[in-house]
């Protein structure tokens, strides 16, 4: 649970004949993570693809290409078969696809051009002048575009190049004619319209009205769409029909390719090769029975380690390939001479590389993996977060929002994301939903909220079970701002709690390097966090603490368990004389967190200058009791707005749910206040509005929700949290093998 799955190191020596059967069934077990040979030992070089994997490559880029022109995905189709003229299958798919891809590109290009023509002739249409009208002149300029007409008209009367000139408009467009002076420039008309906001349209050539030239080319844009739609339709139907068979054509050139490339990965003299990889060590007996079967004696099986967890220094190595093994200008005279000169010599250690990471964690636990591979991929050589996130990630959630309501909603909808997608990410991120949605019911549940309202309260503390306790009140109320403070106290003890496990969890780590190591590195952290958060809530100097500080566990406080502070636990007082400490109380608590600040000066004094973390990374806690009213009062408020409320004479708070504003004075007379009347009481008009605006500002609240709450305890996690032990790095677990989706085996 809190380490990966043990992995062994395998490695398969054998002579060339019986490679390909190897990796015949080594692909087909889809168990190995194979090792990559770096060319490093003499009279070994990697090895060379088997023959024929070029063409399966180039078959496969084909098919894959068809896949991307038709839009298929590999969950529009179900398994198909193959026959023996697949390929003949293929290449008559690609031949008609490819023609039809590249009618669809001439005529989407031909529209395009149209559609260019069409917006350069509208304006002329929307003219309402020949286009013959427009060119041809000698004497004067025209030019057609638009812009504001007073000013172009403005701009031309006053251009000393110009003589003469006439408007003609149209809608937006305007026809300058002008007449320029015998000393006019080259453009006039273009001098005289500097400054001013006019696009000019340039006359198109047709012997046709612009209007007749425009209906023309609508007819001809509808015959191009008409065109498009009928190809659109026909690799439709191409993709409806052979979508399976070309999924499967797909699966079976990725294997081909697959297992023609796994040489390149081996390390191989003439006649031998050496495989290495890793597997689940639970899983080595069957391998070697598996290629028992397929090749007999014909290879050499060795698990060459079981992998440790270490995380200062992973595994180690056994010895050299080099043993026995052949000088490159050295054949061997035969397969069975080569292969014993490869591995005699006993056990042999090649390929030197980590161990990768099947993270091993409980059902209920994995959708959180992908929160802990967002950071990075556990190292194989250290703790896995992910049991840690799942115990405290929803329960941190589900504290800041705490709405059975909201909480309904999480998990209806992180039931969707679960059922409904393919994708492993965003199907754990249903199920991280799920688990923070259900602990937000509980949490809504000792709030005794639903929606913002606290009828679960009513009926289930106040009328069933008699609690006087609960429900907790969030802090909003009048008169209940005690809770507000409290549930920043709670916010610290969360975070005290929290980060004391993290570095539990580092001093675990830190005892492969003996007991010293892990008391100076991790425990003195341990010491100055505890030391110190048990002075801030001790009796010494209480005078100058808040108040909140011993109020808030008090019998009369609003968690009353009768705590109002730890003792002095004074050791003893500096004398008088001394400077700085004269007269001062040294009191256990912070001579724990001073004997932890002198271990951590002796084993790393770099980090004594974070000292203080212990007190700032605690306060980064208190986001959630800051995000915990946030969002109540967000739903405080829209309720407030739709029902209305009043505050009885003993301080109460109480919605207006069942009773119009009148009940108030009716009941109370002058003693008790309408805090405001609600839109539910306001007639119809305010009735609907009201109702818009409690459904949308619920949807607002729930919304964010997610931003605040989620990503504050993500923060909270991974920068609080994880930063204590872990680091992360480790390698993905990527054994050679297909997982086939649409064929037999």
């Amino acid at each position: 649970m809190l380490r990966p799955e043990r992995m062994s190191k395998v490695s398969v020596t054998g002579s060339k004949g019986v490679m390909p059967t190897v990796i015949e069934t080594v692909h087909g077990l889809n168990l190995v993570h194979l090792s990559d040979y770096d060319g490093s030992w003499e009279g070994f070089d990697n090895g060379n693809p088997i023959e024929g994997a070029d063409d399966a490559s180039e078959k496969l880029v084909t098919v894959r290409a068809l896949e991307s022109t038709l839009g298929l995905s590999v969950d529009e189709a179900e398994p198909d078969t193959l026959g023996d003229d697949w390929e003949d299958r293929v290449e008559e798919i690609r031949t008609r696809v490819n023609e039809l891809d590249d009618q669809r590109s001439e005529v989407r290009e031909e529209l395009r051009q149209v559609n260019e023509k069409i917006d350069r002739v509208a304006p002329f249409a929307e003219l309402g002048i020949d286009l013959d009208l427009l060119s041809g002149y000698d004497t004067v300029d025209i030019v057609v575009g638009e812009g504001p007409n007073d000013q172009i008209e403005a701009a031309i009367d006053a251009a000393d190049e110009i003589r003469v000139f006439e408007l003609f408009t149209g809608g937006d467009v305007v026809a300058i004619v002008a007449a320029p002076t015998d000393d006019a420039g080259s453009d006039p008309l273009g001098d005289a319209l500097v400054g001013i906001e006019f696009t000019r349209h340039p006359v198109p050539e047709t012997e046709q009205t612009p209007s007749a030239y425009v209906d023309e080319l609508e007819e001809r844009k509808r015959e191009l769409e008409y065109e498009l739609d009928d190809i659109d339709a026909e690799l439709e139907e191409i993709k409806q029909t052979e979508a399976g068979f070309l999924l499967r054509v797909e699966e079976k050139l990725t294997i081909e390719v697959q297992r023609a490339e796994a040489p390149l990965q081996f390390a191989t003299t003439d006649r031998a090769f050496i495989a290495e990889g890793w597997i689940p060590s639970d899983e080595y007996d069957r391998f070697v029975a598996t290629l028992d079967d397929a090749v007999g004696d014909s290879v050499e099986i060795e698990e060459l380690e079981r992998a440790s967890y270490d995380r200062h220094g992973a595994h180690s190595h056994t010895e050299d390939v080099q043993k026995g093994a052949p000088a490159a200008d050295e054949p061997a005279e035969s397969d069975d001479q080569q292969q014993k000169a490869v591995t005699d010599g006993g056990s042999t250690m090649t390929m030197s590389d980590e161990p990768p990471v099947i993270q091993n964690n409980p059902s209920a636990a994995k959708p959180f993996e992908v929160l802990v591979q967002a950071v990075n991929q556990p190292k194989y050589s250290e703790l896995d977060p992910t049991i840690f996130l799942f115990l405290t990630f929803p329960a941190f959630f589900g504290f800041m929002i705490g709405d059975v309501g909201y909480g309904i909603v999480y998990v209806a909808i992180g039931a969707y994301m679960a059922t409904q997608f393919d994708s492993k990410g965003i199907t754990s991120l249903g199920g991280v939903a799920i688990w923070a949605g259900l602990f937000t019911m509980l949490f809504g549940i000792i709030y005794g909220e639903i929606f913002g309202l606290h009828v679960l309260g009513e009926v289930i503390w106040h009328d069933i079970f008699s609690s006087e306790v609960l429900p907790l009140n969030k802090g909003l109320e009048p008169g209940a701002s005690a809770f507000a403070l409290g549930w920043m106290v709670i916010s610290v003890l969360a975070g005290i709690v929290h980060l004391n496990i993290g570095y539990i969890l580092d001093f675990y780590e830190n005892m492969s390097h003996g007991v010293k190591d892990a008391l100076f590195h991790s425990g003195s952290w341990i010491l100055m966090l505890n030391g110190i958060w048990i002075w801030i809530f001790s009796a010494q100097a209480s005078g100058s603490k808040p108040d909140f500080l011993f109020t808030t566990f008090a019998s009369d406080g609003p968690f009353p368990i009768g705590f109002t502070g730890f003792p002095e636990w004074g050791l003893f007082a500096f004398p008088e004389g001394i400077p700085v400490l004269g007269g001062f109380l040294l009191t256990a608590p912070l001579l724990i967190f001073l004997v932890g600040l002198v271990m951590l000066i002796v084993s790393d004094p770099v980090e004594a200058v974070e000292a203080l973390d212990v007190i700032v990374n605690v306060f980064s806690y208190t986001r959630m009791g800051a995000v915990l009213l946030a969002k109540a009062g967000m739903a405080f408020v829209v309720n407030l707005l739709f029902f209305g409320a009043y505050e009885d004479p003993d301080g109460a708070f109480h919605f207006l749910r069942s009773h119009e504003p009148s009940y108030v004075a009716e009941t109370y007379g002058g003693e008790a206040t309408v805090i405001f009347d609600g839109l539910m009481h306001s007639g119809t008009a305010g009735l609907l509005g009201g109702l818009v605006i409690l459904v949308l500002g619920h949807i607002v609240v729930l919304v964010l929700g997610v931003t605040s709450a989620g990503l504050q305890g993500v923060r909270l996690e991974y920068v609080e949290f994880f930063n204590k032990f872990y680091e992360g790095g480790g390698e993905n677990y990527e054994p050679f093998g297909t997982d086939r989706n649409h064929s037999e085996d």
